[in-house]
């Protein structure tokens, strides 16, 4: 049976008020005879007659019955109705509270986003969280068969660095030169030498690098040119514009000694050119002359460079040689370390100090210029251009730190840290903690660290450390706070090739065979096949191979789970997932003769990781019981002797082998560095919120 309301809109004419009067009547259908009962009536209080008069009133609205006073709401009813219906108070209230309830949560959340935007801490940048990897251009991979790698080799050896899980790659030169120092003697700053390709080749490059995720970082030699390039020919020439691009000074053929500073390479650093009839200065080689930056030309020339380079997409410069770029106009003496020695006898750079010849006044209002250029092109998102520069002070730390700049002005994003060069001169772990500790102390509060043990300067680590310590070596780069620096062929414990043949490349070598960089440059080993894969076209290498080639490359060590590269990989992938490792606080925690021990924590986070690693020469156990913040029982995560992953230890009896790391992973609610802030540092500090797994600023 249809019990819906039926219902008819009607109208009558009211007398006395002489109005049309609309009135809509509504009944239900009688269950038992059929006959109609009339429902609730309502008058249209915005009808209006014919005339545009007022509103219809109703004259007998005070007698009807108050059953037809209102109309009950029904499906398809018109709007008059529903207007009637919707200003009472059991509809209205509820739809008002749902109105403020949803204004109350849109401002709680703006309120949360603010917050969470303001507490976050700000985001790590990609030269932070991945190691840098040297790439020594002529010794990486050979594509063509001469014998020299070159760039279209390093394009082919892309997945070698996603393997590693490393995004930072930083390119020896490959600018066009005569290679009198390995591309160190620039010809022209914006053309790429034939030797390593074209410059369709670098693009092509850095595309596919871009496409992969990997940043790439290009050698910028500013101190000098070669005496090739366009410049210094000018120069030489008295042509107006170029007669101050160097430095020049007055003296004769027979007497080129305008004073008596030395080059890095030994002897005057001074030669005569007979076409100018004056001295030029060469700090390094005869060949490699002094850009002189007094002269605002030459400083907007390489300016000039910075740019081409950051147009063309490089991610990022070392810069070279920063400490030599400006030198004092006076062009005094320097002083002699040994006043007694003769000064004739002169002809080493360890025989003077350099006060007018290293960090002249000026030097970094230079570097300051050049980051504020950088930082034009690092305001798109994820684009950000990295700056190192590289400054031997040696036991002048302080000169080092400099080169961070100030909380005003910021200079390079840090200095190259080569304090861990001196590691082999004393394998102890008071040693190791000594040279961690120079830095990290004089470090300026908020500076990112970074470490190396190697580069295409210096001897191979595991040559002069000993191959039994290089798997320490890597786990002590890839735990402490900061970026680590990996030469190329560390990764697989590549050792010097000192049985080079023939006469040496390396201009050091050819004034001192003791002294020659050839033994840390020879060609990567990629596998046992011919040439260990570094060239597979004809049987050819610029340096012969390391002997012990079929035995160490990559290939192997990649099908080996317990490899050097094995575990380089695993400690590098622990490293960028646990945040105590990028984020947290460093402390040192205990040094003796043999080992150095630190932890890694991060406050709100109760894992934490404890490093125990025998620097010394024979086996040693560790008495850590004094350190309260530690439990009793510590599980091994990682140990250079897999034998020794997951053994659980306790804290006061842990012991090493010779050479042997451990990575120790332990949970606990007691924080180590409140009670050491003497032993402790941060750079990226945050804590952890682990009910919303959230990282804020603390």
């Amino acid at each position: 049976m249809d019990l819906s309301f039926k219902c008819f809109r009607g109208f009558y004419f009211s007398v006395a008020t002489s109005n049309v009067v609309c009135v809509y009547f509504c009944w239900l259908p009688q269950s038992n005879s059929g006959g109609m009962e009339l429902g609730d009536g309502s008058l249209n209080p915005g009808f209006r007659d014919v005339d545009g008069g007022s509103a219809a009133e109703d004259p007998g609205k005070e007698k009807r019955d108050p059953e037809y006073a209102q109309i009950k709401p029904y499906a398809g009813m018109p709007k008059e109705v529903l207007l009637l219906h919707s200003c009472k108070a059991r509809y209205r209230v509820p739809r008002e509270i749902l109105f403020w309830l949803m204004v109350a949560c849109t401002l709680a959340l703006v309120a949360l986003t603010v917050t969470v935007i303001a507490l976050s801490p700000r985001c790590m940048n990609w030269w932070q969280v991945s190691p840098v990897y040297q790439v020594y251009l002529r010794s990486f991979k050979d594509s063509d068969g001469d014998g020299v790698g070159d760039l279209k080799g390093i394009q082919k050896q892309l997945e070698h660095f996603q393997y590693l899980n490393i995004k930072s790659v930083w390119v020896s030169p490959f600018y066009r030169s005569p290679l009198r120092d390995s591309g160190y003697d620039v010809e022209d700053f914006r053309a790429i030498d034939p030797l390593f390709g074209t410059m369709q080749d670098f693009e092509k490059l850095l595309a596919e690098m871009h496409s992969k995720g990997l940043k790439l970082i290009v050698d910028l030699i500013p101190n000098h040119t070669s005496d090739r390039h366009r410049w210094f020919n000018l120069s030489r020439t008295g042509d107006p514009h170029y007669k101050d691009y160097y430095v020049w000074s007055d003296c004769n053929g027979s007497a080129p000694r305008p004073n008596n500073w030395v080059s890095v390479f030994g002897n005057s650093a001074w030669t005569y050119d007979d076409v100018r009839g004056q001295c030029y200065l060469h700090q390094f080689l005869k060949e490699q002359p002094d850009l002189n930056f007094r002269n605002p030309h030459v400083r907007k020339e390489m300016t000039d460079i910075i740019h081409f380079w950051l147009e063309k997409g490089v991610d990022g410069f070392r810069v070279g040689a920063v400490n030599r770029l400006l030198e004092a106009a006076h062009l005094r003496d320097e002083p002699q370390v040994d006043p007694k020695k003769a000064p004739e006898s002169v002809a080493s750079v360890w025989d003077l100090h350099h006060d007018y010849t290293t960090s002249q006044l000026g030097l970094h209002d230079l570097l300051r210029d050049w980051r504020a250029e950088m930082q034009a092109y690092s305001r798109e998102p994820g684009r950000y251009r990295f700056m190192v520069t590289e400054s031997y002070d040696y036991h002048e730390v302080d000169k080092t730190m400099m080169y961070y700049g100030t909380s005003l002005v910021k200079e390079s994003d840090f200095p190259f840290n080569f304090y861990l060069l001196d590691l082999p001169q004393n394998t102890s772990g008071l040693w190791v903690k000594h040279l961690v500790q120079l830095w990290m102390a004089n470090m300026p509060k908020g500076q990112w660290p970074n470490w190396l043990v190697g580069n295409h300067d210096q001897p191979r680590i595991a040559s002069s450390a000993g191959h039994t310590y290089i798997r320490a070596i890597n786990m002590l780069l890839l735990t402490l706070p900061g970026t680590p620096t990996t030469y190329y062929g560390e990764e697989i414990g590549m050792e010097n090739n000192n049985g080079t043949d023939g006469p040496a490349r390396d201009p050091a070598g050819k004034y001192n065979a003791s002294a020659s960089q050839d033994p840390q440059r020879s060609p990567m080993q990629w596998s046992s096949d011919m040439n260990a894969g570094f060239n597979n076209k004809t049987n050819t290498t610029w340096l012969p191979l390391h002997p012990d080639y079929r035995s160490i490359n990559v290939k192997a060590q990649m099908e080996d789970e317990g490899s050097v590269l094995a575990q380089y990989r695993s400690l590098n992938t622990l490293r960028q997932s646990e945040l105590p490792f990028l984020r947290g606080w460093f402390c040192f925690v205990h040094a003796d003769a043999s080992v150095f021990s630190y932890l890694r924590e991060l406050d709100g986070l109760s894992r934490a990781f404890l490093m125990v690693l025998n620097f010394g020469g024979e086996p040693a156990v560790t008495d850590l019981s004094s350190v309260p913040e530690l439990p009793d029982l510590l599980t091994v995560q990682m140990s250079t002797n897999r034998s020794n992953d997951d053994k659980v230890l306790h804290k006061s009896r842990i012991p090493t082998e010779a050479g042997e790391g451990l990575v120790i992973q332990y949970t606990t609610n007691t924080r180590f560095h409140p009670n050491h802030p003497e032993q402790c540092y941060v750079s990226e500090k945050a804590c952890y919120l682990s009910a919303v797994d959230l990282l804020y600023q603390c």
